[in-house]
């Protein structure tokens, strides 16, 4: 077996350490987790193809493999709104996914469903994942050194800055330079994936326990909230209100 067949495999389970950390750890459903895990089965699926486990045509894989640049800025920018410190900047990155999207349709309907339609949309697309991912990387970093705490967000924001700054390099060599060394981008392609995989599922394991305690905290509220409605109900609105006598104020 050659290095890129090796490091293929290693890629594989790599990337299957975090779909089944967020299904085991039941963040497979949560809010916008299941745009990363879409993007995640997208490439693993694709790799799994690509390197011949599964005996497919190659025109099914040219074609997934087409979708799965289509559809990762979109997934990965949702994703992201996870990541956002405010609702308004999520609201802002939610509109940016649609007017990506009329993008991508109006480069295909103008270009084709080819390799240059493709090159086109991708360059956008992983230059605002990579900015997002460096914002994100850079606010959560300082807000985890400070308070010591939501060091999940952090390390989920530095494996998607890795892995994206690698995809961007990769997009540069092999869809605008045309580099002859194609294996050369396989094998930096395995690796950032193997690194940020591995990376991701640390964060993913990290942020379940915030999200496990916040959910704790959310219960308790809730279990308070309760007994203060049942105890004022029960209570007479008279013993609420102290029963002074006018004599007293004479």
């Amino acid at each position: 077996m050659s290095w890129n067949s090796i490091l293929g495999l290693v890629a594989l389970i790599s990337l299957a350490l975090p779909v089944v950390l967020m299904v085991v750890l039941r963040l497979a459903a949560y809010r916008t987790f299941p745009a990363l895990l879409i993007s995640i089965l997208f490439a693993f699926t694709y790799n799994l193809l690509s390197l011949g486990y599964v005996n497919v045509s190659a025109g099914v894989i040219n074609n997934l493999n087409f979708w799965n640049n289509m559809l990762d800025a979109p997934l990965m920018l949702l994703f992201i709104t996870y990541l956002s410190f405010t609702p308004e900047f999520a609201k802002k990155i939610r509109v940016g996914i649609l007017v990506y999207i009329v993008f991508e349709i109006a480069v295909i309907a103008i270009a084709g469903y080819n390799t240059r339609a493709m090159t086109i949309i991708l360059g956008p697309g992983l230059a605002a994942v990579f900015s997002l991912c460096l914002w994100c990387f850079i606010r959560h970093t300082k807000f985890t050194i400070l308070h010591r705490k939501a060091s999940g967000r952090a390390i989920i924001s530095a494996a998607l800055l890795f892995a994206y700054g690698c995809y961007f390099l990769i997009y540069l060599m092999y869809y605008v330079l045309r580099t002859e060394y194609v294996a050369d981008t396989y094998l930096i392609y395995f690796l950032s994936v193997i690194l940020s995989s591995l990376l991701l599922s640390a964060g993913i394991l990290a942020e379940r326990k915030r999200v496990q305690k916040l959910n704790e905290l959310m219960i308790t509220r809730k279990e308070l909230s309760s007994l203060y409605n049942e105890q004022v109900q029960r209570t007479p609105f008279k013993a609420v209100v102290l029963p002074f006598d006018k004599d007293h104020w004479n």
